[in-house]
């Protein structure tokens, strides 16, 4: 498994949350800020390749933000998304936690359990 990047906001509840499960649970990360250190546009690329709903999984439907945005981001090309989401994280739903391969977007107890999982296995497998 990659190293596990988590992309997150001080302020934000479930960022806490999820900080709090992940250092319990004694799971490694890269921490970013995402406003301070808003992913590149092959990194947003990437994790929207891992979403199973598109786009609209990692949007901040309910943000002022999004709310304000005069453009209906069906209309919008891929690249013109990337763009968009690169220039304005507030876009972003928060946290957003991935390896390359797994996305877990917001506060998600399942998903984080199932991340625990597999990173056991992978300490195991090195032990053995």
């Amino acid at each position: 498994m990659a190293r596990l990047v988590f992309y997150t906001y001080p302020s934000c509840t479930s960022c806490r949350k999820t900080k709090a499960w992940l250092k319990q649970h004694q799971i490694e990360y890269e921490e970013r800020h995402i406003f301070k250190e808003t992913p590149e546009m092959d990194e947003l690329m990437n994790i929207i390749k891992l979403t199973k709903e598109g786009v609209k999984e990692i949007l901040a439907t309910r943000s002022e933000t999004f709310k304000n945005l005069n453009v209906n981001i069906d209309d919008l090309r891929v690249s013109e998304v990337l763009e968009l989401l690169h220039n304005e994280p507030r876009l972003l739903r928060r946290p957003i936690l991935t390896d390359g391969e797994k996305l877990i977007v917001g506060y998600n107890r399942s998903g984080l359990q199932k991340l625990s999982e597999a990173q056991s296995k992978i300490s195991d497998k090195h032990v053995s």
